[in-house]
């Protein structure tokens, strides 16, 4: 670990922004989902949600470009009771979604805890979240086309969010809390130390102030004891 790569993840863990996220509709293509995750990373959002009711969900292809060792992934078995999660939590939804009611993307207040819904590539979102969402963003277009590629309007809509924040000076102190940045400033510090943990139901040990372990040596003698060996 050398100390420009500690101050950069020093300084990335302190702009991540705990109160802005992406939700995902069953967007299935895996190099949209990866440019969004992408996207994420880029403006400091730190987790990325996915309405994915199959087996497993991975974010594998090159559109991440190593981000995906940097944004976390939650997946949730049915839109509904995704929205009603965060809404229950303080968050305002807002979907990417052309209706009556809705406002151009940038008249809304991205300084508040915000959900940003993306729909399919083709349906958009579904009747359900539509009606769940408590607003509905556009992004104006002059061309003959009506909508821009899912991933790119993302980015669109969360360029404009980290705009206002950094108006509002919301880059300018760390967000995370306590125990959420030691954890990150560990397993990004650590991603081998960090993999042993989770196979063997460790709890992570401590680490010294240049990102490395405090006590290796101890480290090292419980993971290579009989009691894991055996495993």
């Amino acid at each position: 670990m050398t100390p420009e790569r500690l101050q950069r993840i020093k300084d990335t863990l302190a702009r991540r922004q705990p109160d802005l996220t992406v939700l995902t509709d069953e967007v299935y293509k895996p190099h949209n989902l990866a440019a969004i995750a992408r996207t994420c990373d880029a403006v400091g959002v730190p987790e990325v949600h996915v309405v994915w009711p199959h087996d497993e969900f991975r974010l594998k292809t090159a559109a991440l470009a190593g981000s995906d060792s940097w944004i976390e992934k939650h997946t949730h078995p049915d839109i509904g009771s995704a929205i009603q999660g965060f809404q229950a939590q303080g968050y305002k939804v807002c979907a990417a979604h052309l209706s009556d009611e809705a406002i151009n993307y940038r008249d809304y207040d991205f300084t508040q805890p915000t959900v940003l819904m993306m729909g399919t590539e083709k349906e958009g979102i579904s009747d359900t979240a539509a009606e769940l969402a408590d607003h509905h963003l556009i992004i104006p277009m002059q061309g003959m086309v009506e909508s821009f590629n899912v991933s790119v309007a993302a980015a669109i809509i969360l360029t404009e969010a980290q705009h206002q924040r950094q108006k509002a000076g919301l880059y300018d102190q760390r967000r995370l809390d306590d125990d959420t940045y030691n954890r990150l400033m560990f397993e990004w510090c650590r991603p081998i130390e960090t993999r042993l943990c989770k196979k063997y139901g460790l709890p992570y040990p401590a680490l010294r102030e240049d990102g490395e372990l405090a006590d290796p040596q101890a480290f090292s003698a419980l993971i290579n004891s009989p009691r894991f060996q055996q495993k």
